[in-house]
């Protein structure tokens, strides 16, 4: 997926090109308005183009581009993401010898710190209790160093949107992208949602690639903490169908609420003011996020973590092997 990413993608498709030959790569650009489109077709003409008339953001841009296509296997791959050689084969072995195995994410490292995973989906994605997504390699802002340690092939409860692989007939089964969303935790939305309906998703660490992350908004960036709350919210509320489920969102409320005064004392009132706006964003859909609710929440045990906020912020569990009560 590309918008306005012209300079990103003289750099990292080549690696695509010279390292996917099992794939027909396609370029879905989201309207761009730096000549992207252009500059692949003049430098890279082997590779197919997916012109969106329209900037829908992430699953929007997904869900139309991902319409044209007739393969049997998407693998969605931002922009950002520099691949290495072998990075495909062990992804479609997964979907080949396990039918139940709906998505699959690769290992996703830090392309300017190589031997460090990247924040966006690191070893496979978990979420505690409270829909905070943490991973195997990442808890909030701590990153681990790559030692082997999430060499394996394990389930996991989320694949990162970075590097996703999915059977086109889950992805269409289970509704595809939500459009609402716009950008960020989709996937998890996604990946819930399969796994509501039966699937497994897991994480190949057999497979690697580099991620820059937040080539396109920077974490500083007040609409991605907007983004990150109300999503966060829209995805406990349509998925979770556990018999405390309202008291849970009333907690998760009680918390983002404490994130924003957090911001505040930390001089960032654009910051404080996005999470007021998440809530009021998320108040203003809940008629449609309990139809959805109807659709597709089902009640199941998500995680042994409770609040990996207080397993972080209080216990100083930084790590995923030093939580004492993992997925």
């Amino acid at each position: 997926m590309n918008w306005n990413g012209k300079e990103l993608l003289g750099e990292f498709l080549p690696s695509v090109i010279s390292y996917s030959p099992e794939a027909t790569i396609y370029v879905a650009d989201n309207a761009s308005t730096d000549h992207s489109v252009i500059f692949v077709k003049e430098n890279f003409p082997q590779v197919e183009i997916i012109q969106n008339i329209q900037n829908g953001g992430y699953a929007k841009g997904y869900n139309d581009a991902l319409s044209q296509l007739s393969e049997d296997i998407f693998i969605l791959l931002n922009s950002d993401v520099e691949v290495t050689k072998n990075w495909l084969p062990p992804l479609i072995s997964c979907f080949e010898n396990q039918p139940e195995t709906a998505a699959v994410q690769p290992k996703i490292l830090d392309y300017r710190r190589r031997n460090y995973f990247e924040y966006a989906g690191a070893a496979g994605g978990f979420l505690d209790r409270l829909a905070f997504p943490y991973c195997r390699g990442r808890i909030f802002e701590d990153l681990e160093e790559d030692l082997g340690q999430y060499d394996d092939e394990i389930p996991i409860f989320w694949a990162s949107g970075a590097c996703l692989g999915i059977r086109k007939k889950a992805f269409y089964e289970v509704g595809k992208l939500d459009e609402t969303y716009f950008a960020h935790q989709e996937e998890i939305d996604l990946c819930w949602r399969l796994q509501n309906l039966g699937y497994t998703i897991k994480y190949v660490g057999k497979s690697k690639v580099f991620h820059i992350g937040g080539a396109t908004l920077h974490s500083e960036n007040p609409k991605k903490t907007f983004y990150n709350f109300r999503n966060s919210l829209f995805n406990l509320v349509k998925n979770d169908g556990g018999k405390f489920h309202f008291l849970l969102i009333l907690l998760r409320m009680k918390l983002d609420g404490i994130a924003a005064v957090r911001f505040l004392l930390k001089g960032k009132p654009k910051h404080f003011w996005a999470v007021l706006k998440a809530h009021f964003s998320f108040y203003k859909s809940l008629p449609y996020l309990l139809r959805q609710r109807r659709l597709f929440a089902k009640k199941g045990n998500r995680s042994k973590t409770f609040s990996i906020v207080f397993a972080y912020y209080i216990l100083r569990k930084k790590t995923f092997s030093k939580l004492k009560k993992q997925p």
